[in-house]
């Protein structure tokens, strides 16, 4: 018995080093986030302050929660939400927020359930696409309005792509960029083995603690490998950009909500199988070097959307409403405009 316990005394040692150290970094990554949140009203001020157009912030009460919502252009002009998607906020609509109210829209921006400083309710099941929808639902009736120009990219371009199939009589017109549709994404994630490398992350966010606790160690460094490191154009994005990003993962149970997306789609996938066509006038612009989305989601869309207009932008990362802004709100404005 002796000999045993002398044997195993070297690896006990190891696994109680080992949890040391872990505990220990779990808990510098706490103080990490912390400090970051501490200033977070004044960091949302400033953010507003550059948008250079009058701008509010709010709380807007739906589904039982309220979400952070940034709204801005005239009050009579046509609604516009636009939604972002992972790791982002609304912040990440900042050189589309002035063009758009410029030109008339009524523009709203929230932070989606589980991001910033939106509620994050617990529980995977929170995050389905139908209560994602609903939230996107009840806020564009809760500006007086039956329909809006919904616009989204990455996950907020796949709750875009849901509402125009599900909630077909709230969207007058619909934009996309660089979001698969749920028939494209199924069939490449099946047969294409280069986007089911590309798409490795997706596995890797359902490991439960370990994702959240990585990403949240250092939230300034996540926000550069995310936003800057993934570009194509790396300077899209300012120092003060990326420190509104970390603040905005550094907060209160946000990263755990954040992948919470991606396990509730893992988890129940009748939301992807279950798909109708789109009738709704619907514009896709795609940036041509995405690393985590390929350009074959493109293709055999015409039996789901009847009246799609297709703009590819060479030369171009993931974040390209950031990266090609002019482009972008060109093509934007174009389309809502009929032009």
């Amino acid at each position: 018995m002796s000999r045993l316990r002398n044997f195993l005394l070297p690896f006990n040692l190891a696994a109680g080093a080992t949890a040391c150290l872990a505990m220990w970094w779990i808990r510098q990554g706490r103080v990490n986030r912390s400090g970051l949140t501490r200033n977070t009203e004044e960091l949302t001020w400033q953010a507003l302050r550059q948008l250079n157009i009058a701008a509010e912030a709010r709380y807007i009460a739906v589904n039982g929660l309220e979400l952070h919502t940034i709204v801005a252009g005239p009050p009579a002009g046509p609604l516009v939400v636009l939604l972002h998607g992972f790791p982002e906020n609304w912040y990440t609509w900042r050189k589309q927020i002035k063009a758009l109210a410029e030109a008339g829209y009524r523009v709203v921006v929230p932070d989606q359930r589980g991001y910033n400083l939106s509620d994050k309710p617990h529980g995977i099941h929170n995050y389905r696409l139908e209560a994602l929808s609903a939230d996107i639902v009840e806020l564009i009736r809760s500006f007086g309005r039956e329909k809006a120009i919904v616009v989204g990219h990455d996950w907020g371009g796949v709750v875009a792509w849901y509402l125009a199939m599900h909630h077909a009589e709230v969207v007058e017109k619909l934009i996309v960029m660089n979001a698969p549709h749920p028939a494209t994404y199924l069939r490449e994630i099946r047969s294409n083995p280069a986007q089911q490398r590309k798409s490795w992350y997706v596995g890797f966010f359902q490991l439960p603690i370990l994702p959240e606790e990585l990403l949240g160690y250092d939230p300034i460094e996540s926000a550069r490998y995310f936003f800057r490191q993934n570009a194509v154009n790396q300077e899209a994005f300012s120092s003060f950009d990326i420190h509104v990003m970390a603040t905005a993962l550094a907060q209160p149970e946000a990263l755990t909500s954040m992948l919470n997306w991606y396990r509730a789609i893992v988890r129940d996938r009748s939301a992807l199988e279950n798909l109708r066509p789109i009738e709704v006038p619907t514009l896709l612009i795609w940036a041509e070097d995405d690393t985590a989305l390929g350009r074959s989601l493109t293709y055999g869309l015409e039996p789901w959307i009847s009246n799609l207009q297709l703009h590819f932008i060479p030369h171009c990362g993931h974040w390209v409403q950031n990266e090609a802004p002019d482009e972008v709100n060109a093509e934007l404005v174009a389309f809502l405009q009929g032009t």
